[in-house]
Order: structure tokens, then C-alpha cells, then sequence
């Protein structure tokens, strides 16, 4: 490991709980194990206090700074974020539409040197989030607006129940909102194999409580997430404060860009890379996304 890169993630990693220089040894084989125990387990794990609690008001403050530069707009959408026209049978779940009102900040607007641009770089930090994925390695992203940003969740707004496109999902909450804004799952409720559209449907519809998993994340918690499976959604945040985190994606492969459609829904806008990537897409599975 590169001696800058271990001094940057000492500087705002909790080390001493979350050694993400020492790959292999005893201490971060046991937090590995454990986050894969849980990823098993429910497909959520939370890292408490992963930033060092003494950056937190400079993590707060870094992601505010940010947030007035997100791309707001309401759209209507479904939980698996496919178009809302499809051709679908009259119970299906995917016909059940909702307003999504949040926002994202694009990577272009985050600064390299902040905490969460450099953590996003970060070999050491790579390594950890393969290891707790059980994966050999992971990649950023190529895309220059996705890969690194910060979604922003106003009050009065939710983030509505859906699928991520995503097998897994990293995440780190920068600010918490001052009610609400409640982080809620299903846990498996579907698999690479089975969509199980009944369950879906009572969720979607009020129902299904016995299913639903409900979380308060604090400032400075990781969340390592696998939310291709487990249907997910943030309730609606109250108060005067907005909630903020910043997304980490990975892939398992490199020179990943997203979509022209999905990339014009978050940001507004698409660059060059964007068209010459399309039809390069790989799908993982047969699910609806």
C-alpha cells in the first residue's frame, strides 16, 4: 500500500475499529467475517461510526457544501424503475407508480481531496468493500458522472420503495435529518431466480410489515447493502434538514458507464461517454430492474 493512501484513510477511517491497512490480518479478518455474516444473513450490514467521530462536523459541512449543486426533479416511477407504460398484467406490482422527489449530486461537482472523494479512490478502502462482498476485487466506475455522489433527500421527500440495478451498494450517511428519513428493507424478497411479485405487491401496497426492516443511520455510518434483492426505500424526512449520503458504486468489472436514460433521470445531463458506452450493458440476471 502506498504510504499517502494509508495516511489519507487513517486520517478520516476509524483504524482502530476498521483496520483498512492490515488486508489479511487477524483484526480485519474478523470485521470482514462479521460484515459477511450479516451481508448473509439480512444483505445489510452498518458499520457504526466508520468515519472517525472527530471529522464528522468536516463531513457534514464538506456535503452541504455540495448539496445546493444536486439535479432536482419529481418524476414518476415503480420499484424497479422501468418504464411506467410497460405492458404489464393488472396485478402486477410494476404497475404501481409513485412520485420520486430526491436528488444527486454528480461526481464531476465532488472535489478529489474531500473525505468521501478520497475514501472513493482508495485502494485500502477498495479492498475492504471486495472483502466484505466476498468478491476478488472491485472497480470504480468509468462513468464521470456516477461512481462518486451524494443524494440528497429534502424535507417533505422520500426515497420510494424499489430495486437497485446494482448487485450491491455502498453507502455513507453525512447528515441526518432532523425526523424521519428512516432507512426501511425487505430483505430477500426476491432472488436471481424469482421475482416473488406477491410479497412485493403487499409491501407496495401497506401491507407486509412482518417483512420490512427498519434502520436510523447516524453521521459516519457505512452501509454495505445488497439491494438488487431486497426491495428498499427512505421515509419521508421531517424537520428542517435535509438527509445526506454520499453512494460509493463498485463494480466487479472494470470501464462501467451508465445508461443514457438512467443518467439524464439523476443528473440532468449526459456527457460523450455516455452514448459511446450504450448496448455495452451486461445483465447479471433475468429480473426486471
Amino acid at each position: 500500500m502506498r504510504t499517502a493512501e494509508a495516511r489519507d484513510v487513517g486520517r478520516a477511517v476509524d483504524t482502530e475499529r476498521y483496520p483498512l491497512a492490515d488486508p489479511g490480518g487477524a483484526a480485519w479478518a474478523a470485521v470482514v467475517s462479521r460484515t459477511r455474516a450479516e451481508l448473509a444473513e439480512s444483505g445489510c450490514c452498518v458499520l457504526p461510526d466508520f468515519i472517525r467521530p472527530d471529522l464528522h462536523g468536516a463531513l457534514r459541512a464538506e456535503c452541504a457544501a455540495l448539496a445546493p449543486r444536486a439535479h432536482y426533479g419529481v418524476e414518476t416511477v415503480n420499484a424497479y424503475n422501468i418504464d411506467v407504460n410497460s405492458p404489464l398484467p393488472d396485478n402486477h406490482p410494476g404497475r404501481i407508480t409513485v412520485k420520486r422527489g430526491n436528488a444527486f449530486v454528480a461526481r464531476d461537482h465532488i472535489p478529489a481531496d474531500s473525505i468521501i472523494g478520497r475514501l472513493y479512490t482508495s485502494e485500502p478502502f477498495r479492498r475492504f468493500v471486495a472483502g466484505c462482498f466476498g468478491l476478488p476485487r472491485v472497480h470504480e466506475l468509468a462513468d464521470p458522472l456516477s461512481g462518486l455522489c451524494l443524494n440528497v433527500v429534502n424535507p417533505g421527500m422520500e426515497h420510494p420503495w424499489h430495486f437497485d440495478t446494482n448487485e450491491f451498494t455502498v453507502t455513507l450517511l453525512t447528515q441526518g435529518p432532523a425526523d424521519g428519513g428512516a432507512f426501511e428493507y425487505c430483505p430477500n424478497i426476491r432472488s436471481a431466480d424469482a421475482e416473488n411479485f406477491q410479497d412485493v405487491q403487499s409491501v407496495l401496497t401497506g401491507g407486509g410489515g412482518h417483512l420490512i426492516r427498519r434502520l436510523t443511520l447516524r453521521p459516519g455510518d457505512l452501509q454495505l447493502f445488497k439491494g438488487r434483492y431486497s426491495l428498499h426505500r427512505v421515509s419521508t424526512v421531517r424537520g428542517a434538514t435535509a438527509r445526506h449520503t454520499a453512494i460509493f458504486a463498485y463494480s466487479e468489472r472494470p470501464g462501467v458507464i451508465g445508461s443514457v436514460e438512467r443518467t439524464r433521470q439523476l443528473f440532468g445531463r449526459v456527457l460523450p461517454e455516455h452514448p459511446a458506452a450504450e448496448g455495452r450493458a451486461v445483465r447479471i440476471d433475468r429480473l426486471l430492474d
